[in-house]
């Protein structure tokens, strides 16, 4: 009995093997971690899917694997082999899987958390299968995503698709030549790729840039705290920018609680990890948290629980360099606030030039759905909290 590597909740086409906690010859049983594998998110375990010996491994420790492709060989007990009914049965060898359910003809049963929990969903084949991003192409185009060829795996409408229907053909960029599978982009830096394409594709952003005066603050100590106290202040004052967007309706979803995706440089790239409802927990609990959160994003034992969801986008830069930038907007969010550099700037005192401590703050919006006074009022809240000497 072969087992693909299954849908791992997420539509990702592919995983790269971390390892493997197996090996050929080996018994496992049920729910036994089978390997690591890294998606575009996270690095997660993937469970065995039946109690039997390993016969074959699939594939190496750093090969990437399609989703739906041969990932191992089971020798069952004929009990289980010879019964279709059996709770752990798996679909046929050439039919795609998702983590803990048993596909059937008119139905697929999602796995929405982590693999090997248990809460999930089911999703009606009948509806046209298309990523958000091939969707808002197709509105953009005018055309209907039902008179496309599937031709992506399992029935996916794919970006080709939708050009062709609409009779404009993909531009593709030259090739660089002398690439080799080594060259390729993984994990988060592929996942990073893909997010910035998609904001470069479907957002209006514009960038607005202030300083905050910060030479009154009695200390310095944690510039981070005190961003994270002005983005709640400035989403008090103007929820706008605490929202969700879904272009193809149009409609906008005033989010109630902030989460706050921060941004963490790694070796491995770029990864954003998400602090829950900052606006109802005290500093002191917040940096715990963010230690821990940043210190296991580093570690890749982040899960993608952890990644999802957030509402606003917190980028402070400036703890390398930099002074503005523009930070770009992640659908469906609408806003990002980007924090530089503390700098020492000659100011125009009451009687004569002075030098203040200043904090330079970079605002990008989706202004498709975020107006321009909106953005203004939440930047000048968020600018009147910094200020205050504590």
């Amino acid at each position: 009995m072969t087992f693909n590597l299954p849908d791992l909740g997420e539509g990702l086409p592919e995983a790269e093997i971390v390892s493997w906690h197996v090996k050929e010859g080996q018994q496992v049983t049920v729910d036994q971690p089978l390997l690591s594998v890294e998606t575009a998110k996270a690095v997660v375990d993937v469970p065995s899917p039946y109690s039997g010996t390993i016969v074959r491994l699939h594939a190496r420790p750093g090969d990437t694997v399609q989703t739906g492709k041969p990932l191992v060989d089971f020798d069952l007990p004929s009990r289980a082999a010879a019964s279709p009914s059996s709770a752990h049965a798996q679909p046929p060898s050439n039919q795609g899987m998702v983590v803990g359910h048993m596909a059937t003809r008119s139905e697929e049963l999602v796995d929405h958390a982590i693999v090997g929990r248990g809460r999930r969903a089911f999703r009606d084949r009948g509806r046209v299968r298309a990523a958000p991003a091939v969707r808002m192409l197709a509105k953009r185009l005018g055309v209907e995503l039902s008179s496309c060829a599937a031709t992506g795996r399992h029935g996916l409408v794919s970006v080709d698709d939708v050009l062709a229907r609409s009779g404009k053909p993909q531009q593709r960029t030259p090739a660089v030549p002398g690439l080799t599978d080594a060259d390729k982009l993984r994990g988060p830096r592929k996942a990073m790729a893909q997010s910035m394409s998609l904001s470069r594709d479907e957002v209006a952003m514009v960038t607005i840039f202030d300083d905050a005066d910060v030479d009154a603050w009695q200390n310095r100590g944690d510039i981070t705290m005190r961003l994270i106290r002005a983005i709640v202040a400035g989403v008090k004052a103007e929820p706008a920018l605490n929202a969700l967007f879904d272009p193809t309706v149009p409609a906008r979803k005033l989010m109630e609680s902030v989460h706050l995706a921060m941004a963490v440089d790694t070796k491995d790239g770029l990864i954003v990890p998400v602090l829950r409802d900052v606006a109802s927990q005290s500093a002191t609990d917040l940096r715990a948290r963010l230690d821990d959160i940043k210190q296991r994003t580093r570690s890749r034992s982040i899960t993608p629980d952890e990644m999802r969801d957030y509402t606003f986008t917190l980028s402070n830069f400036g703890t390398l360099a930099g002074r503005y930038a523009t930070p770009l907007v992640v659908p469906p969010t609408v806003a990002i606030l980007g924090a530089g550099k503390l700098q020492r700037d000659v100011v125009a005192g009451v009687n004569a030039p002075e030098i203040h401590v200043r904090l330079p703050l970079s605002l990008s919006f989706d202004h498709r759905c975020v107006t321009g006074g909106e953005a203004l009022r939440f930047l000048a809240a968020v600018i009147e909290d910094l200020q205050r000497p504590s």
